[in-house]
């Protein structure tokens, strides 16, 4: 019976059996297909065949059963459709074949066209064509550089050679300067290439070509580049590719045809008009290569006026459809409009929050769906700064600006060299004829991203957008010479290591390095820009949307901050509180003699001495930043340092003692701190003698800080503030060692507050795996919990946070064993486990207690999204991250349906 269910398995669906809402098992080609089909937009027949046969496939290494039969059947229907044949001699029907997994992937995965063409059928395809012998010949040779360098992995530039040489022998640098002889040539030397790499002549059966077409599809699932881009864009393996067979309509019969792609409203700024490129006599693919320079799409109102209308009737009427900027490929054949694709397009951070704001104008969303429709990355980026050109700075070139931005750096003109320069921390800026799929990794280690070729929709600017990279492309005026590692514009040579600067906004590029300036979202976050009183679409945008992820987020969010400057511009950012001030910071510069001659101290006096010392400066901390919080919550930690960061080197400290003796000084002094650094000297100090363990052994230190800070909250409440202070207990593994710190803490507060009304909490660091697991103990004794989820991923997974991003992260990403860094986002399963056991322990114990975290995920989108979910009261982050976890704290809202987990 499980057999037979594998055999009756549809694998195959027509384009007018799906709908936009199958991505999942038509890819977002295919699905999207389907959509303009039953729209009745005039769309080339075909089928697709899903991503579960892709996962089958994969899976077992062969074609799963009942594939074979089902691409046959949708292949006789698709010829009866048409009244031609695959491959027919004297009619032949002419297929693409194309990937289309669930999430975009531009150039990531394989596209062979004009599958079907061979020795015979390409003279078919002439008379087709009226005797356009030239066009036949194009396309064939187009085949089997396609075919041969995706399915047969021959090395594309021997094609490239091959095809340059043609250009050449014929005085040329266009290709559309070859005839039909010279293509009829270019055919009969792509035939040696293909026998030379691969001892066998090039496949003359259509059917063949086209089984072998699909496998190289389902295989490019798993390229590298397609690796690579999935792991930077955070798409799950498994979901495996769809595969779109389609009817070939040509754009490169003539000048009455071509190709283009076309964007409802600019991708870069979210401006409303007319976007897009189009090429005259071209196939798709010579636009997204960048081969040749495109003209502007509103160039095509005076090439083909009728074309034209129909195009922007059905730009319109798919915008409206999707209700979002859509993304669309067109070819026009002779005088015929033809949809090949549209999408949701990818935009800039900047046109991602105008188009929500403009389509919330329109009445085609709410501001629930314009919140979901934005995210923490793009605000981020959005906070970046940006070129300051008040300065003598000209630019020598200008291009598109591909993907917004200001970037500076280092020229480099291969990715190894990108890749190779960025590891060493450089700042690189990557410089190409135009980019291409094997590009990915240079352009992933680049900051910016630099072609002399190619327009929007080229490789360059659409992969740079979805990176968030700053680009500018088609910057025509610079002749790039990759071998000679050198471009020149303007009369001058820029050679490797020398430094350019590229705006992606403008598309202008600068010689040197170019001063950057305060982004105006930032100056709108600090209060220098009313975004009701200025004309700013941007400020407008975000601001509109910030106040409504207010409105709707049930998480507080609040700062890490240890000085006043730190939470006065926390508080501009939008922060309600300190989740964070960490003490030890407190004690560095000139006060770290103290904290050494306390921690080295073995006499009571001495102690004593240092802790009275240490007291008003305490105090004074403490008072700044309560008046700067004034009202608002302030979670202190106790001093936790690591007490290396407070000791002198143990190696050093021996050498220079070792030095001095040799020399015959007096080093009494120096022998006597030796001695005592090796006395305390620890091999891991990230899990010795520090947080509660350090205040239980040193007597005095706690309660130095605790009188510190409740005298501190005194002061402010009788100067007129209001002062909230949380003492948090650090590195807590059992309730006995928080109770022995809470009792002595209690009698200090008691004696200092007296009538004063300030209240002080006590509470505890989550951050020991013990300490999560024992959460129902500890919250008896505890009035909040703070996740430290720093110290808590480093515990929980044996990783010292210290040495393992360079020693070995990098591998565990290549391999997949990572999706992303567990410091940088949280690890749901384990981490996010003991997070979660902690939170309904300890509350099941203490109903009210108060729940935060203050580690660096307090600020990362995706793992903001699982405080919401868990039930936390509060994020807290770094200033900057503020906004961003204040916008999470809302889309977590929404993309819940609104509910709460409390």
């Amino acid at each position: 019976m499980a057999a037979q269910e594998t055999v009756d398995h549809k694998y195959v669906y027509d384009f007018s059996e799906g709908n936009k809402d199958l991505k999942d098992l038509l890819g977002g080609k295919g699905a999207n297909l389907a959509e303009m089909t039953n729209l009745g937009l005039p769309v080339p027949p075909g089928f697709t065949i899903t991503t579960e046969a892709c996962q089958a496939y994969l899976a077992t290494g062969r074609q799963p059963d009942g594939l074979a039969g089902q691409i046959e059947a949708h292949l006789e229907s698709l010829e009866r459709a048409m009244g031609k044949r695959l491959g027919d001699p004297q009619d032949p029907l002419l297929v693409s074949v194309r990937s289309g997994a669930k999430f975009s992937m531009p150039g990531m995965m394989e596209t062979v066209l004009n599958v079907g063409l061979n020795d015979q059928s390409v003279v078919g395809l002439s008379a087709q064509a009226g005797g356009n012998d030239r066009f036949a010949w194009d396309s064939y040779r187009r085949l089997i550089q396609m075919f041969g360098k995706t399915v047969c992995e021959v090395p594309g530039e021997e094609f490239e050679h091959a095809l340059d040489e043609a250009k050449s022998a014929k005085g040329t640098h266009n290709d559309l300067d070859l005839d039909a002889d010279d293509l009829r040539g270019l055919v009969d030397a792509y035939k040696k290439i293909f026998l030379k790499h691969t001892g066998r002549e090039f496949p003359q059966q259509p059917r063949e070509q086209l089984d072998l077409a699909i496998r190289a599809v389902f295989e490019s699932w798993n390229a590298e580049r397609a690796i690579l881009y999935r792991r930077q864009e955070r798409i799950p393996t498994d979901l495996g590719t769809a595969v779109n067979v389609v009817t070939m309509v040509f754009g490169n019969l003539g000048p009455d045809s071509g190709t283009g792609v076309a964007f409802t409203r600019d991708p870069a700024s979210g401006a409303q008009g007319i976007y897009g490129d189009y090429l005259a006599n071209a196939q798709g693919e010579d636009v997204v290569a960048g081969i040749r320079n495109t003209v502007p799409l509103q160039e095509l109102e005076q090439l083909d006026k009728t074309s034209y209308d129909q195009l922007l009737g059905i730009m319109a009427r798919l915008e409206e459809h999707y209700k979002d900027l859509c993304d669309i490929e067109f070819t026009i054949e002779r005088g015929k409009l033809w949809m090949l694709q549209t999408r949701v397009g990818k935009r800039t951070a900047a046109a991602a929050f105008v188009i929500a704001g403009q389509l919330v104008d329109e009445g085609l969303i709410d501001l629930d769906e314009a919140l979901h429709r934005v995210n923490g990355a793009q605000l981020a980026q959005l906070m970046f700064p940006r070129f300051q050109l008040d300065h003598d700075f000209q630019p020598v070139a200008k291009g598109i600006g591909a993907s917004p931005g200001a970037a500076s750096g280092t020229v480099v003109f291969t990715s190894a060299r990108a890749v190779e320069l960025a590891a060493e921390g450089k700042s690189v800026i990557l410089v190409r004829r135009e980019t291409n799929p094997d590009d990915l990794n240079g352009m992933i280690a680049a900051q910016g991203i630099l072609t002399s070729r190619g327009g929007k929709t080229s490789h360059a600017a659409v992969v740079a957008r979805g990176m968030g990279k700053t680009c500018v492309s088609g910057a025509d005026a610079i002749e790039v010479n990759v071998p000679a590692k050198r471009f020149t514009v303007a009369g001058r040579t820029v050679s490797e290591g020398d430094v350019v600067s590229i705006d992606g906004t403008t598309g202008k590029v600068y010689l040197g390095e170019v001063p950057v300036m305060p982004s105006e979202v930032v100056q709108y976050f600090e209060g220098s820009l009313d975004p009701e009183h200025i004309d700013n679409a941007l400020v407008r945008a975000v601001h509109r949307i910030m106040t409504h992820a207010d409105g709707k987020r049930r998480l507080a969010v609040r700062t890490n901050a240890d000085t006043g400057a730190d939470a006065a511009r926390a508080r501009r950012f939008g922060a309600e509180g300190i989740g964070l001030c960490r003490t030890e910071h407190m004690f560095l510069g000139e006060r770290r003699e103290l904290v050494e001659r306390l921690i080295l101290a073995r006499a009571p006096g001495e102690r004593e001495a240092a802790l009275e010392a240490l007291l008003p400066l305490q105090r004074a901390d403490f008072e700044e930043i309560f008046r700067e919080m004034d009202g608002l919550p302030v979670t202190v930690r106790l001093i936790d340092p690591p007490l290396h960061e407070f000791l002198p080197p143990l190696e050093q400290l021996a050498v220079n003692v070792a030095v001095a003796q040799e020399r015959g000084e007096d080093v009494a002094k120096e022998e006597a701190l030796l001695a005592a650094v090796r006395r305390m000297h620890e091999e891991n100090p990230m899990l010795g003698l520090r947080g509660v363990r350090l205040g239980l052994v040193i007597p005095g230190l706690f309660a130095m800080q605790v009188r510190a800070i409740a005298e501190a909250a005194v002061a402010c409440a009788r100067g007129g503030g209001v002062a909230k202070p949380e003492i948090m207990v650090p590195l807590v593994g059992a309730v006995q060692e928080l109770e022995t710190v809470r009792a002595e803490a209690e009698k200090i507060i008691a004696e200092v507050v007296g009538d004063s009304g300030v209240e002080v909490l006590i509470g505890t660091m989550i951050e020991v795996p013990r300490a999560a697991l024992t959460a129902g103990q500890i919250a008896e004794a505890a009035e909040f919990f703070s996740f430290g989820t720093n110290d808590l991923t480093q515990m929980g997974w044996g990783f010292s946070r210290d040495d393992v991003e360079g020693a070995f992260f990098w591998r565990y990403l290549e391999l997949g064993i990572f999706g992303i860094s567990p410091f940088e986002s949280i690890d749901r399963d384990g981490v996010g486990r003991l997070v979660r056991i902690a939170a309904e322990e300890g509350r099941a114990a203490r109903p009210g207690l108060k729940l935060g975290v203050c580690g660096e995920h307090g600020g990362d989108p995706d793992s903001v999204h699982f405080f919401h979910e868990v039930g936390l009261d509060y994020v807290s982050c770094s200033p900057f991250r503020v906004p961003v976890a204040r916008l999470e704290a809302g889309r977590a809202v929404v993309e819940t349906g609104g509910s709460d987990s409390r």
